[in-house]
């Protein structure tokens, strides 16, 4: 590949996203078109500047990696998103693919492995880290699994009580159905407020019903 590489970053860890700026800024054959701070900013950079590859963090204010991936991909099929986060964990790994991802390294990578993988993956190649190559081919060799969970970011506990929000339960019933507190469910329902990135009960219905969430008591 003869021309420069457009490079978009999205990180929220500023001390990360500069040297990651710096070294693609002094690489020859890379342009950095813009560092993205948080999920939402980095879907917004993707759409206006169109680069040619989007190294993508996970866990982002304002949108998770995983949810801007798609989206980005969506909007941009053209554009290859290359995940790069401490995130080795199957659910993370497999979700970013089903979103669209189309390489994954860890932060330990150095820098010549991740200028390598950002190459690799303008070329349309998939990279994975040698840490993680192995374990990808075996999950596509071990025939059919179970799908990843919708909303990784989530916990089980979290996602039982999400499932019960969407189906319109309030948190005295789904107290009542998972046997806990009245108070240990506000906190789940804070923290899944607190993860998917919405502003109430409403929103988090809404996200969980396109999931396929609360499926149960619309039937």
């Amino acid at each position: 590949m003869t021309d420069m590489i457009r490079v978009l970053i999205a990180d929220d860890h500023p001390l990360f996203r500069d040297g990651l700026s710096a070294m693609l800024t002094d690489a020859p054959d890379t342009e950095l078109v813009g560092a993205a701070s948080s999920g939402t900013e980095a879907v917004d950079m993707a759409r206006e500047t169109q680069p040619d590859v989007v190294v993508m963090d996970l866990n982002m204010p304002g949108l998770h990696g995983i949810e801007a991936t798609r989206r980005i991909v969506a909007d941009s099929p053209h554009i290859t998103v290359l995940v790069l986060t401490m995130f080795d964990d199957d659910d993370s790994i497999f979700s970013a693919l089903r979103a669209g991802a189309r390489g994954y390294l860890l932060k330990g990578a150095d820098q010549e492995q991740i200028r390598a993988a950002i190459g690799a993956a303008a070329n349309g190649e998939i990279i994975f880290g040698t840490e993680l190559a192995a374990r990808v081919l075996a999950y596509f060799t071990a025939g059919p699994s179970a799908p990843p969970p919708v909303f990784p970011q989530l916990t089980d506990r979290e996602r039982e009580v999400l499932d019960l929000v969407a189906q319109g339960r309030a948190n005295p019933a789904i107290a009542a159905k998972l046997g806990l507190s009245q108070k240990t469910v506000r906190n789940h329902v804070s923290n899944i407020l607190t993860k998917l990135q919405v502003a109430d009960r409403a929103q988090a219905i809404v996200q969980a019903r396109d999931a396929g969430l609360g499926l149960q008591s619309r039937i």
